[in-house]
């Protein structure tokens, strides 16, 4: 349980950081959990592939490498909306 709330707690910081950096893609909380959690996944796995999986460790590792992963997912979805 408390693994869930810490999960949750590191989406919604990680999303809200990346709507921050990238101006214009403010979110409401539960998209920014989702987008928070979402960039965890991508940003493990591209750090993982960098040979930097371990790098941070730690809440605030999780959440720099959640922030990347989010800030590349909304870049996507962004040049996915434009391309539309």
């Amino acid at each position: 349980m408390e693994g869930l709330l810490i999960a949750l707690l590191v989406g919604g910081i990680a999303g809200w950081l990346a709507g921050l950096i990238l101006k214009g893609y403010s979110q409401g909380i539960l998209l920014n959990i989702i987008i928070g959690l979402i960039g965890g996944v991508i940003g493990g796995w591209l750090f993982g592939l960098l040979g930097l999986g371990g790098a941070g460790g730690g809440l605030i590792g999780s959440i720099v490498v959640a922030t990347i992963g989010a800030i590349i997912l909304l870049l996507i979805v962004g040049a996915i909306r434009k391309s539309a």
